[in-house]
């Protein structure tokens, strides 16, 4: 039988290295270093994604002057004790047969001055569109000094015994600016033709191959903005990229997507089609002689990867968030397993959502990432003794809990209070576009059954079953359920809302579940500030309802910030013709219309609606807790039946839980 991805398991040679596959594992911030160095959270991180069979490894962005540190766990830059400590992480990834790549990067005037506390530099002092900041205008002395921070911070990755580095032009940073006539109005030999706008990447370019070697790899990344008129479009990248290979001065060339312009494009969330820098990727697939091209941006899956690659758009792929979902994906797709593959969600909460708040990075359907040197990667030791386990519910939490005892080799036993698996994490895949959620629960059915977990659906588990089986570990993941009271923290004195019973108020729970039936006009209050009440509302305005939507915070999809994906929900939102009240909350339901109150100014104003759906906090589940351990029983409570909580903390729970088993 044909292999199903020929073309991305095909080898490919580059500047004398041979790759054994199409896949690269690209460049991103996963902020790991512990005062500026690489520690064994790093590199259990990227060994793991060697291990799993990535053809080319590119370390997270290595800033090359003091003008660029963006964020806490950047590396050390401008200092040759770095080298040592990268010894450790190209070897990691290399005994696994992978190629080593470094980023090394500069961000020009888009810096930060609550992490740099220095001056952004740029080549015309334009401003800053990652903080509020101007920038500095480098003078022709601070320009060949971070030329030569380019320069020095490639040989320290040559000298640590990675194979290569990829010198960082994208999403407007640093080497995109001198290209870009926006940012540079320079009149000397830096700026005004393209000839002059394209020296500072030459010099960068000729002078890290000549500090390194011929047989070292040089790679560049770029980016597609289509969306900004000041942004360079895909013709003058391609005559920009032409330029560079016709005199050979790059290996490789990945593209991207978004900028700081637009930064939700970068990583581009579920609400934006898959494979993004596809084409760019194959416009300069039509002007390239020498250099390799690799699509990046929103290549979730090998099936993405073989299509992009089968139509020629590419010669490599990079696949990110894909493989922190899954570190084995590539070997999974070689041994004819695609379908064991831990599918991405494209939800960026706890990859770029961790980092937006600085923290190191992880992965909400894998709680291994960032963890691998402490849980063994994303693999599983044997128990030392087999046991009799009892999971009671089938949402994330117990689902993962059943899935890695079973991994260990414990006989494990699923009870599921209702006729299918997944809890309220089944309900959010219902909301548009989250179907990748469903996607993950199906993958869990797999896993249950390869594993032989006894699944028991429409089992609710009362102290006497749970007693009854006998189990030598009884793990509960009860889950939680909506107060259905209409309490608002916003009012803490008052436990229901004035008016609830009224009627004709349900939880977004009973909505999305299709338990209720809301009317033509819906007033939906949502506390939560993230897709539980936000996607709701999208799903409610979809499917033709008026929807207005109140929250006391000062935006809609406050929480979704973090994730990079408030924008384009808006977006949405507002095309649906969503009403957006915010600063506000519910001083009374009257069971046709609302009492709203501004927390601005306290006025107040009625809103006509047939229908309250409220997205406010959860309560535990854990009455068949509190029973079992009355009656002298010891169990251990993970997920929302423990604290209700998001899916990535049930999910750690479950992982976390079965390891200690």
């Amino acid at each position: 039988m044909a292999p199903r991805f020929p073309k991305m398991l095909s080898p490919v040679t580059l500047r004398g290295h041979t790759l054994r596959n199409r896949v690269v594992f690209g460049a991103h911030t996963a902020n790991m270093a512990e005062d500026g160095l690489p520690g064994p959270r790093h590199i259990g991180y990227y060994e793991e994604r060697a291990r799993g069979g990535a053809a080319m490894i590119v370390v997270e962005p290595m800033p090359v002057h003091g003008a660029t540190i963006l964020t806490r766990g950047n590396f050390r830059h401008s200092d040759d004790s770095v080298v040592p400590h990268f010894a450790k992480v190209a070897a990691a990834i290399k005994r696994h047969g992978a190629v080593a790549i470094q980023q090394l990067y500069h961000v020009g005037s888009h810096g930060d001055s609550d992490l740099s506390f220095h001056a952004h530099w740029s080549p015309s002092g334009m401003p800053s569109y990652h903080d509020t900041d101007g920038s500095h205008a480098m003078s022709e002395a601070e320009i060949e000094e971070t030329i030569d921070g380019f320069v020095q911070a490639a040989r320290r990755c040559k000298e640590a015994g990675f194979d290569g580095v990829e010198v960082w032009a994208a999403y407007h940073g640093l080497l995109d600016q001198f290209w870009t006539p926006w940012s540079n109005r320079r009149d000397d030999r830096w700026g005004g033709s393209l000839e002059n706008r394209m020296r500072f990447s030459r010099e960068v370019l000729t002078r890290v191959r000549a500090i390194c070697g011929e047989d070292f790899i040089v790679g560049l990344a770029i980016n597609d903005e289509p969306d900004v008129s000041v942004a360079l479009q895909k013709r003058d990248l391609a005559e920009i990229i032409r330029r560079l290979d016709d005199e050979k001065l790059m290996d490789y060339v990945t593209c991207g997507s978004g900028s700081y312009f637009d930064f939700y494009k970068i990583i581009p969330t579920f609400q934006y089609p898959e494979k993004l820098g596809a084409d760019l990727a194959a416009q300069l697939k039509g002007v390239v002689k020498n250099a390799l091209v690799t699509a990046e941006s929103h290549i979730r899956t090998p099936d993405n990867a073989e299509t992009v690659l089968g139509e020629g758009a590419a010669d490599l792929v990079s696949i990110v968030r894909g493989q922190i979902a899954d570190p084995h994906l590539v070997n999974k797709a070689a041994e004819g397993r695609p379908e064991d593959i831990r599918g991405c969600l494209s939800c960026n909460q706890m990859c770029w959502g961790r980092r937006s708040r600085d923290y190191w990075i992880s992965c909400v359907i894998n709680p291994s990432a960032g963890r691998e040197f402490e849980w063994g990667g994303d693999r599983f030791t044997p128990a030392a003794r087999p046991r009799r386990v009892l999971v009671v519910g089938g949402g994330p939490a117990g689902l993962e809990a059943a899935r890695a005892a079973a991994e260990r080799g414990h006989r494990v036993i699923l009870a599921e209070a209702s006729e299918r698996l997944g809890g309220n994490f089944r309900l959010a895949g219902l909301q548009p576009r989250r179907a990748q959620i469903l996607d993950l629960i199906a993958w869990y059915e797999r896993q249950l059954e390869k594993l032989q977990v006894e699944v028991r659906l429409n089992t609710y588990m009362e102290p006497d079953d749970v007693m009854a089986v006998e189990a030598d570990a009884v793990i509960l993941a009860t889950g939680s359920l909506p107060p259905d009271t209409g309490f608002q923290k916003a009012f803490p004195d008052i436990d229901t809302m004035p008016g609830w019973e009224k009627g004709n108020a349900f939880s977004i729970e009973a909505v999305m579940a299709r338990q209720a039936r809301p009317g033509k006009r819906v007033l939906l209050l949502d506390e939560s500030g993230g897709w539980r009440g936000c996607g709701t509302a999208w799903k409610l305005a979809e499917d033709g309802h008026e929807v207005t939507l109140v929250t006391p915070d000062p935006m809609i999809g406050r929480n979704l910030q973090h994730p990079a994906a408030d924008g384009p929900l808006r977006k949405t939102l507002a095309t649906l013709g969503v009403r957006f009240v915010v600063e506000s909350s519910i001083l009374e339901w009257h069971g046709d219309g609302a009492t709203v109150i501004s927390h601005l100014d306290g006025s107040r104003s009625r809103i006509d609606a047939d229908t309250l759906v409220t997205a406010t906090t959860n309560v535990a589940v854990d009455d068949l807790a509190r029973a079992l351990r009355a009656n002298g029983m010891s169990v251990t409570e993970i997920g929302d039946g423990a604290a209700p909580r998001q899916a990535p903390y049930a999910i750690y729970d479950g992982r976390r839980v079965a390891l200690e088993l």
